[in-house]
């Protein structure tokens, strides 16, 4: 029934795309392939269902927001992550630098906006760019059950090559006190971390890890229940920027999106959905992706509302 649920999903969302386009502010995302459409759904039965592009590696850019806040609620706990973050939805696009001079005392309103995430990786495992990095991967590859996660060094040279707004969100962290250390270096982390590359098998296996509260299928934890919850409560209110409160309507499940054309959400103690297609819409997430996941969380009644 899914297999099939989710092939005449994609014949009918894969036309969408050619109303949208790939990121173009960073040069190497703006070459693939626009039309390019998968989606896996992973069960915990240990189901493995996949229809259309799913095999194709990409960055997934702002889903690693999801493992940085999980890696500094894991290193540090909840209390330091709110003295350096909020957990408040935005109206604003993901890298704006107002809400930090004009909102919420220069504090990042929350974890899944650059700004949020780049404070949050202050606070998870390493001194270093590369301990930081390494550390988030670490976990990448822990979650989705694949060794072979790594890093797209061409992605990783073209975001350092042109992240002038992400430089101008941490220094103007650094001049308010919510970061201190040096930047250039945590910049240098959060470059690489969102440059990890992965598959839409991989995103769906790792979606069900959090709708799991941590525990991987046959046992054994990642982390603690608590902290998935957490994650999953900021994933709802504020995993799709400034369009999250439509999708919290339509779709109905905690949900995290990239520039990549990646989409992650979860279907609490269910399923786990990985999606890719680069084309994105006006706030940035994948509008044929979008699509077939409203359509599926509809065709299922998943939402959790």
């Amino acid at each position: 029934m899914i297999q099939a649920l989710l092939e005449e999903i994609i014949a009918d969302c894969r036309p969408l795309a050619a109303e949208g386009e790939p990121a173009s502010y960073i040069p190497a995302l703006k070459e693939v392939d626009p039309s390019l459409l998968g989606i896996c759904v992973v069960d915990n039965g240990g189901n493995v269902y996949r229809v259309g592009d799913t095999g194709v590696r990409f960055s997934i850019q702002s889903i690693s927001k999801v493992l940085v806040f999980t890696c500094a609620l894991s290193h540090s706990g909840i209390g330091k992550v709110l003295q350096k973050v909020s957990i408040e939805p935005t109206s604003d696009s993901f890298n704006s630098i107002i809400s930090l001079e004009t909102k919420n005392f220069s504090k990042p309103l929350n974890p899944m906006i650059n700004a949020g995430a780049i404070a949050c990786l202050t606070l998870t495992n390493g001194d270093t760019a590369e301990e930081k990095a390494g550390s988030i991967l670490e976990l990448a590859r822990r979650v989705s059950g694949n060794e072979a996660v790594d890093i797209d060094e061409d992605i990783y040279r073209s975001e350092k090559a042109t992240g002038s707004r992400n430089r101008a969100l941490a220094y103007y962290m650094k001049s308010t006190g919510i970061i201190d250390g040096d930047v250039e270096e945590l910049l240098d982390a959060y470059f690489r971390i969102c440059s990890i590359r992965m598959d839409c098998v991989d995103l769906a296996k790792t979606a069900l890890l959090y709708a799991n509260n941590g525990t991987v299928l046959g046992g054994g934890q990642v982390f603690r229940p608590g902290i998935a919850r957490v994650v999953k409560a900021t994933m709802t209110m504020c995993g799709m920027y400034d369009e999250s409160g439509r999708v919290a309507v339509t779709v109905g499940l905690p949900t995290k999106s990239g520039v990549g054309g990646g989409i992650l959400s979860v279907v609490p103690e269910q399923m786990g959905i990985g999606i890719y297609g680069p084309a994105l819409g006006a706030k940035g997430s994948s509008i044929a992706g979008l699509g077939a996941l409203e359509l599926l969380s509809n065709r299922l009644e998943l939402s959790i509302f």
